[in-house]
């Protein structure tokens, strides 16, 4: 047996995706233990900030209670998995609250995925089943990589982004800080998908998705201007009144637990030049 230390392990959430994390963390205790290695990871719990949940159990484990906890626990590794398509980006001001050093983030790859030893995980990102990570692929911090996603060479995901299941992302792709990417989305090599946009379920990208705006179909069209929470988070990276261009922590009102594009201005990707796209100069 590994001497290896076991670490506990917080879960700040404790929806769905939250819960998809605690199952990958037991699969990884079990392909640790079938290895003869101790555990990496210990659950210790879900917090989340839903009064009605606590001293209650999600699939067996315990919700012990609001998200501040976790300054009560300075051992535990923390992951922070929150979030859904109506509001995408709690989870970047729950961790602007939240204010942890970044050495406290825990790092979650479920056992079946294939990530590449010239790929690169921020910490607080989660890699849930068969994600697989081909080449030099980079992903940031805080990123929720969902079931069956395939990311190819040279991809660039970007903080608190989300991949949502049977994403296919082709090479050289850059997904934005915060943009949400829909299941079963398709997208077009070295095309730029931006920041805090949300592109819907199924579609097919073939142009750059400008940043702040819902895009659709196949191929995929603009429909709207994204929701106010992630324009918010947009404006805040602009440094416009009440965001803060360096992303840092701010005073930001306590937030529950539930509940620029950024492709290459000459036109070219990490190999070569990038194929032209319907919209070259995204609008912010």
């Amino acid at each position: 047996m590994s001497a290896a230390v076991t670490e506990d392990l917080l879960i700040v959430g404790a929806g769905g995706f939250a819960r998809e994390t605690a199952q990958a963390v037991r699969d990884v205790a079990a392909a640790d233990g079938a290895r003869g290695r101790a555990p990496r990871w210990r659950l210790a719990g879900h917090l989340d900030d839903d009064p009605a949940l606590h001293g209650r159990e999600v699939d067996g484990v315990p919700v012990r209670g609001g998200c501040d906890l976790v300054h009560e626990l300075p051992a535990a590794r923390v992951v922070v998995c929150v979030g859904s398509p109506r509001d995408y980006a709690v989870r970047a001001r729950l961790v602007r609250r939240l204010r942890l050093p970044v050495d406290r983030y825990a790092t979650v790859v479920h056992p079946t995925a294939a990530v590449s030893a010239s790929s690169v995980l921020g910490a607080g990102s989660v890699l849930l089943a068969h994600c697989v990570l081909t080449a030099a692929v980079r992903v940031g911090s805080h990123v929720a990589v969902m079931p069956q996603v395939v990311l190819t060479h040279d991809d660039t995901v970007e903080d608190f982004a989300t991949l949502a299941s049977g994403v296919r992302l082709g090479g050289g792709v850059r997904v934005g800080r915060g943009a949400y990417v829909g299941a079963g989305a398709l997208v077009r090599e070295y095309a730029a998908i931006g920041a805090w946009s949300l592109t819907g379920m199924g579609s097919t990208v073939l142009a750059d998705v400008p940043a702040g705006e819902v895009w659709a179909g196949s191929p995929a069209r603009p429909l709207r201007p994204a929701g106010a929470t992630a324009l918010d988070e947009l404006a805040r990276a602009a440094g416009t009144p009440g965001g803060s261009a360096a992303g840092g922590p701010t005073q930001d009102a306590p937030v529950p637990a539930r509940a620029a594009a950024h492709g290459r201005q000459d036109g070219t990707g990490p190999t070569g030049p990038r194929p032209q796209t319907r919209m070259e100069s995204p609008v912010v």
